[in-house]
């Protein structure tokens, strides 16, 4: 038993000897690391990146757009008839000339006598009822001598029944089950049929044209329509494409975040459109903006993709009413926070005319000009927009800062600053008027309200009386 307690002692001193050396060679001791080498290395691994990589033109900074509907615009419907409107554009404040389709419409299924601006018959024509393509260019010209950019209307998802795609190649369009053309699935668009972006072919075709028209006709970039039915690969290497001939301003008709990264520079707020027309027409709480949109959209949102903020476009217009129906007594407090809150602001033609009807879609029916108060507000907003930071557009401008009063439920009142500038917008988005107590202990000086060019001094504890549906933009004094 002696011997046997011996044996089994002397082979576990064995087994601790052993594994100790083998412990001893292969452990080494760590290294410690000095706090600033370890702090340097998760900076480096969790570093935040800017979710927008597309470099914006450096002119739409401050840069405000126009939607111009030319069939409508003028007696005549031309290009050359729309250039006698510029210069009481540029007066207003206008950058970006967006011109909706303006080449050749289809005339198979075609709606109406004159069709669809959508419905487009040839990627490389122009349509007649606008003039030819030397007069498109000399629009262009005319409009960059202005200081002033241009983008086209682009109808990428589909084309019309008739254009010479459907016979030369109908492979590169979507079928049913029973191998006919398809028009875009639940809408009615049956003057339309669907491409299918599966096919490299329609993909090589329609970024060659897009291509042809800037080098062409050096326009600035393009509004893509239903810019969310074609897949996103195809804008980015779209937008690669086109950076190479020139630095290029895209806006997507789509409100999906993703489209900012490599592709557009703008997309859509539809949902700030809905809240403030809930808010005006349905008599929704003012919560719907601020934790509807605000809150879930523009907070959020990478600031540096612009979203484009609208009152009236073709589509609301044409089929929705018109921007008083939309938005009664509340039309002006709404176009003074469609221009202040963060975004790109957009106007469609005829609102500064006080166009208080839909203009028909598919026939004739020009808009009749005259001076309204509505063109003065935007006048003063766009321009007040070109010269103060605050409100330039994705990182060139101020974020929105919430200030509170006591009537949240009422009135929204916020701050926007950048370097020296800084502006306060406070609307009533209420048929009631009120007095309201505001916080502004972070926001105390002298301002000059934009309208009414009136004198404040803020002091940290102020009260304003307003009245249904008013509006004040403070505008600090430097």
């Amino acid at each position: 038993m002696t011997m046997k307690l011996l044996s089994k002692n002397l082979k576990y001193i064995s087994y601790v000897l052993i594994m100790s050396l083998f412990i001893g060679c292969t452990n080494e001791k760590p290294v410690d690391k000095k706090p600033e080498q370890a702090e340097a290395s998760i900076s480096d691994n969790f570093q935040p990146k800017e979710y927008v990589e597309l470099k914006h033109p450096e002119w739409s900074k401050n840069a405000t757009i126009y939607e111009v509907n030319l069939r409508q615009y003028t007696k005549e419907g031309t290009f050359k008839a729309f250039e006698n409107h510029l210069p009481r554009l540029k007066e207003m404040g206008v950058d970006i000339i967006w011109l909706m389709p303006i080449h050749p419409i289809g005339v198979k299924n075609r709606k109406g006598t004159l069709g669809s601006y959508y419905s487009v018959q040839d990627y490389y024509g122009v349509n007649p009822e606008f003039g030819n393509l030397e007069d498109f260019k000399s629009l262009v010209t005319k409009i960059h001598s202005m200081g002033m950019y241009v983008i086209l209307d682009w109808v990428a998802n589909h084309s019309a029944w008739d254009n010479p795609l459907v016979t030369e190649h109908p492979e590169w369009y979507i079928k049913t089950k029973e191998g006919n053309f398809q028009p875009t699935p639940w809408r009615d668009y049956d003057d339309i049929i669907d491409f299918d972006f599966t096919q490299p072919g329609i993909r090589e075709y329609m970024t060659n044209a897009l291509k042809y028209w800037i080098n062409e006709t050096n326009i600035d970039g393009y509004r893509c329509d239903v810019a969310s039915f074609v897949p996103i690969e195809f804008w980015e290497n779209t937008r690669l494409q086109l950076a190479k001939i020139k630095p290029v301003f895209m806006l997507a008709e789509a409100a999906d975040r993703d489209l900012h990264k490599n592709a557009f520079d703008t997309t859509y707020s539809w949902s700030l459109w809905e809240n403030l027309h809930n808010i005006i027409s349905k008599n929704y709480g003012i919560h719907v903006l601020t934790e509807g949109y605000i809150a879930e959209h523009v907070s959020i949102w990478p600031r540096n993709g612009f979203r484009m903020n609208f009152i009236d476009n073709h589509d609301k217009n044409s089929w929705e009413g018109n921007q008083f129906s939309n938005f009664g007594d509340g039309l002006n407090a709404a176009i003074v926070l469609s221009v202040t809150i963060e975004g790109i602001p957009m106007m469609y033609s005829g609102q500064e005319t006080g166009l208080n009807r839909s203009l028909n879609f598919f026939e004739k029916d020009p808009i009749e000009w005259k001076k309204h108060e509505i063109g003065t507000i935007y006048s003063k907003l766009f321009n007040l927009k070109h010269k103060n930071k605050a409100l330039w557009n994705g990182d060139w401008g101020g974020e929105m800062r919430r200030i509170k009063n006591d009537k949240m439920d009422k009135i929204i009142s916020f701050s926007r600053e950048k370097e020296n500038d800084k502006i306060i917008t406070i609307v009533n988005l209420n048929k009631e008027s009120c007095s309201v107590k505001f916080d502004t202990k972070f926001y105390k000086g002298n301002y000059t309200e934009l309208f009414s060019e009136k004198k404040y001094t803020l002091t940290g504890n102020d009260k304003f009386e307003m009245n249904s549906w008013s509006y004040l933009v403070l505008i600090k004094n430097n």
